[in-house]
């Protein structure tokens, strides 16, 4: 099929401006990569620079020579992760389904509970409370792994969206005169089907979980050991502070902090954070794009 000139110059456009915004989106990433490699001395004499003046290692030296605390970090991460996204698609998409049939009781009034979440919530003290004092999960995994990110609101009306407007009832009404069951419809029919929606699901839910911090800061207050590499890495920081800003008239404070990259060691813990996203997307994406071909009806 030939283009017209028209379509040319739009697509023309279209890459022009698709090239600039994909510059926008990594020279950031790439300036904090080399600034996490470049030397404390370096970082504060010259500022921030795609053609450093002296290289070094020194922040991750730091980092990753305080002990195991990194690596047991990153372990909390990669568990909280993927049992986080895994029992969340598991609520999601069983919620999501069972809102988008049509003989659903009150099916109404549940979708406009779920929806009134996303507009109001208790407040932190009472979430708090309920957490700490009702279910006890202070100090556990589970206060990582439970509140507010184990089940998302526009999530599951995001997926029951898809479930009603691109599965076909046909399909459904078939199995259902073959004598299929809702679970095994919703398992063998509905599921494969809205692979596009369970990547994109999974994909939210699994970002949200690995930078998450807010949870560890709330509900860790003793048991470090369960620090995710947010939490970790924010702990680091404000170390770093609070030695910064109380270490004036000790010479031995001042001593310990001169040797702490603390310029530097921040780019290095921000690209210790991103690092597994960076690695993981490009399969995700890939599962994405394979879901978003699947047809619903082949004829």
């Amino acid at each position: 099929m030939v283009m017209s000139k028209e379509d040319r110059v739009f697509q023309l456009i279209g890459n022009i401006i698709m090239i600039l915004l994909t510059i926008f989106a990594l020279v950031p990433i790439i300036l904090l990569v080399i600034s996490s490699f470049t030397s404390n001395q370096a970082l504060i004499a010259n500022g921030y620079s795609f053609f450093p003046k002296e290289l070094s290692l020194e922040a991750y030296r730091y980092v990753f020579l305080a002990g195991d605390t990194v690596m047991r970090a990153y372990g909390v991460s990669i568990l909280l992760t993927t049992t986080g996204t895994l029992c969340s698609l598991i609520i999601t998409t069983m919620l999501a389904y069972t809102l988008s049939r049509r003989g659903l009781p009150l099916r109404g009034v549940l979708t406009f509970v779920v929806f009134f979440t996303m507009l109001f919530n208790g407040g932190l003290v009472p979430t708090y409370l309920n957490y700490t004092g009702v279910f006890g999960i202070k100090n556990t995994f589970a206060a990582l792994l439970v509140p507010s990110l184990l089940m998302n609101g526009f999530n599951v009306l995001l997926m029951k969206s898809y479930f009603v407007t691109s599965i076909p009832h046909e399909i459904i009404e078939a199995a259902q005169i073959d004598g299929a069951g809702e679970f095994k419809i919703f398992t063998t029919i509905a599921v494969p089907m809205a692979k596009p929606i369970v990547a994109t699901i999974a994909m939210f839910v699994g970002i949200a979980y690995w930078n998450d911090w807010n949870n560890g800061f709330i509900y860790l207050t003793s048991a470090t050991h369960l620090f995710s590499i947010q939490n970790l890495l924010n702990r680091m920081i404000q170390n770093i502070q609070f030695l910064s800003q109380n270490s004036q008239g000790l010479s031995q404070a001042n001593e310990g902090l001169s040797k702490i990259p603390s310029a530097s060691i921040r780019m290095a813990m921000a690209v210790i954070g991103i690092l597994p996203i960076v690695i993981v997307y490009p399969f995700i994406q890939n599962n994405f794009v394979k879901g978003i071909t699947l047809g619903g009806v082949k004829g």
